[in-house]
């Protein structure tokens, strides 16, 4: 086998791999000798196949694995074997020309191919001991405790049909049609839809209509969505709805005690409180970690300067790109709606994509020499835990999916390691705690290159960002004022 380089420039790499035709024969026999003690011909005694009409017969098709498993066996072995990594499977370019490709499996030409792919650059990892990131720390007071557990206790409490009309902290069962001009839009209906009037979870303005309606009314509701409202092409719009009031309920008295929280399912109101505490904690931790694991990000990309491999950043541009025109389209918008236009934010995103690439191949080499692996154990954690953000119906088709589709499961596997490199990269550099109030910890940090981006005012940006962990399930579009928050 004769290995020749014929293209090296800056990435890109291009190798030309001759096999003589000798070789080539030496494996088909090879080939035809093992198969002449296992083929049944009719006429032939088993292993009495004469070798040439075993050729006869079976010659091209062995040629043609004889081909298939020098390109398997060969591509890996002789990239590794300069010294590279390449950065994604490597296209093999073989002749197009019928007659001598037919004389490849013949047996009458050597078998000429070359691999074209680009290679991961060496990265020398740098000190840590520059890298300084400040940890807002946000201690939960008892006072969120209480709020929270009494929002759960709300939940909870019982309500009782009443005839008259219904008064601030009624639940109404309602059906809703909304309409703009005129016009049903998508996310604007909704059937036996329970309401406690004065809970604000509905657009202002929504509820407040609905008090001194009583059962089997009809009323039209008439409310402007916030300009801030999620869904873009409902923001600042003027909105009716015709909603049928199907029950009136009064509440029952509020009890926050044990047996409030036996009704929960946990044994004792102090276990219900820890519970709580637990889950807010871990809210505005994971808000911390993320703040943090930013600042980290933004000081290893200024530290790591390099030319990355143009087909991931292609592929990773891809994906975020995909995204954001999703995005656009699912809200009626445009580039320009954006203040924007589809040249300029291609090249936003673009930064974004080759930013992403660089701080996964560092954050990889760091991590590959520092010794950090997923675990099989963790993985199956990784895997339930992404099992269970399906609906229960699904549950079992999605664990299947991931467990027979090795791809799939490369990622969740990805952004395990990425948090373990993050943990392991914490544990070296200088961190910073700094007592923060809750609204300073949820505040927005000052845009970032990961962020600076028009479309979808950041939303898409936010989701394509490696950094990201997910997003809770999305609400209905309307009436509802809040709608599930992007993970930064």
């Amino acid at each position: 086998m004769q290995v020749t380089e014929t293209l090296n420039s800056g990435l890109k790499r291009e190798i030309k791999i001759t096999v003589p035709a000798g070789d080539m024969e030496a494996k088909l026999m090879a080939r035809l000798s093992d198969a002449r003690n296992k083929v049944r011909i009719n006429g032939f005694r088993p292993g009495k196949v004469p070798v040439q009409h075993l050729r006869k017969v079976y010659g091209k098709s062995f040629m043609a694995e004889v081909v298939n498993e020098i390109l398997n066996d060969s591509t890996r072995s002789i990239i590794t074997g300069r010294g590279e990594k390449a950065a994604m499977q490597p296209e093999v370019i073989m002749t197009e020309d019928e007659k001598e490709a037919e004389k490849i499996l013949a047996g009458g030409a050597d078998f000429e191919f070359r691999l074209n792919y680009e290679i991961i650059p060496e990265i020398e990892i740098k000190d840590f001991s520059d890298i300084k990131v400040t940890r807002q720390v946000f201690d939960v007071p008892d006072s969120e405790i209480d709020e929270q557990v009494q929002r759960v206790a709300e939940s909870a409490r019982s309500y009782e049909p009443k005839t008259g009309k219904a008064a601030e902290g009624d639940r109404v069962s309602i059906d809703y049609v909304g309409k703009i001009d005129g016009e049903a839009f998508a996310g604007g209906a909704g059937t036996d839809q329970p309401l406690v009037l004065g809970s604000k979870e509905f657009i202002p303005g929504f509820e407040d209509q609905l008090i001194g309606s009583k059962a089997g009314d009809e009323k039209q509701v008439t409310v402007t969505f916030p300009e801030n409202y999620q869904a873009a092409h409902l923001a600042g719009k003027e909105a009716t709805f015709d909603v049928t009031v199907k029950e009136v309920s009064k509440p029952g008295a509020l009890e926050i005690n044990d047996e409030t929280a036996k009704n929960l399912g946990l044994e004792s109101l102090e276990r219900l409180r820890e519970v709580v505490r637990t889950q807010i904690e871990n809210q505005f931790g994971s808000m911390t970690r993320q703040k943090v694991k930013r600042q980290l990000l933004d000081q290893l990309d200024a530290a790591y300067s390099f030319e990355a491999p143009s087909k991931l950043v292609e592929a990773e541009f891809s994906n975020i790109w995909n995204q954001v025109t999703r995005d656009l389209e699912a809200a009626g918008r445009t580039f320009a709606d954006e203040e924007t236009t589809e040249e300029e934010a291609r090249a936003e995103y673009m930064r974004l994509a080759e930013r992403r690439v660089r701080l996964g191949l560092v954050l990889a080499e760091i991590g590959e020499k520092a010794g950090v692996t997923v675990s099989d154990e963790e993985l199956q954690r990784g895997l339930f835990e992404q099992v269970r953000r399906y609906p229960a119906n699904q549950q079992q088709e999605a664990f299947e999916f991931y467990r027979s589709n090795p791809e799939a499961l490369n990622t969740l596997r990805a952004p395990m390691f990425e948090e373990k490199v993050v943990d392991h990269l914490l544990g070296q550099i200088s961190v910073t705690d700094v007592k923060v109030s809750k609204e300073e910890l949820m505040a927005d940090d000052e845009e970032t290159e990961t962020t600076k981006a028009k479309p979808a005012k950041k939303a898409a940006a936010k989701k394509a960002e490696k950094a990201d962990d997910g997003e809770e399930p999305k609400k209905k579009a309307a009436p509802k004022k809040k709608a599930a928050k992007d993970d930064e």
